[in-house]
């Protein structure tokens, strides 16, 4: 973690804490949080058309993925889970980001697909574990994913 200044590179006001992270899918987003408490698999388990969990047992199950950073510990499921992912993102009720804590290609390559069939990022990184806590408390992250690596940043505000 390092301190930063008072602004971000959107001109958001930032805590001044950023974490690094390695970039599985790049872009540049930011929204509010939702930590998950178990993987979640987007076939079956995401309403592509709204952007809900509709996976009965999940226990986040009515949750909106749409515009937040989704912290997952890991994806689940099956490989259509990419192709449910893309079409979240693609009609705009899919997440902003996502946050992982274990490498998962399935989701990687959802958002790969989104990014060059749609040409809109959707930026996965995977987080460190003993980061996961504070990133989970933040109002809004912003996450930065680059070829040579990843920040996620901790802002303030809307």
């Amino acid at each position: 973690m390092r301190r930063l200044g008072a602004r971000g590179q959107s001109g958001e006001a930032v805590s001044g804490a950023a974490f690094s992270a390695a970039t599985l899918s790049m872009g540049a987003a930011s929204g509010a949080p939702l930590r998950l408490d178990e993987p979640l698999s987007f076939w079956g388990g995401l309403d592509p058309a709204t952007g809900r969990i509709i996976d009965r047992w999940h226990p986040q199950l009515d949750a909106n993925v749409a515009g937040r950073v989704l912290m997952m510990p890991a994806g689940r499921g099956s490989s259509s889970g990419s192709a449910a992912l893309a079409e979240a993102i693609r009609i705009g009720v899919g997440p902003a980001a996502i946050l992982l804590l274990e490498r998962d290609p399935i989701v990687v390559v959802g958002a790969m697909a989104a990014a060059e069939l749609y040409a809109i990022a959707c930026p996965v990184v995977l987080a460190r574990c003993e980061d996961w806590t504070e990133l989970a408390a933040a109002q809004r992250l912003g996450i930065s994913a680059e070829p040579q690596g990843a920040r996620i940043v901790v802002m303030q505000g809307r």
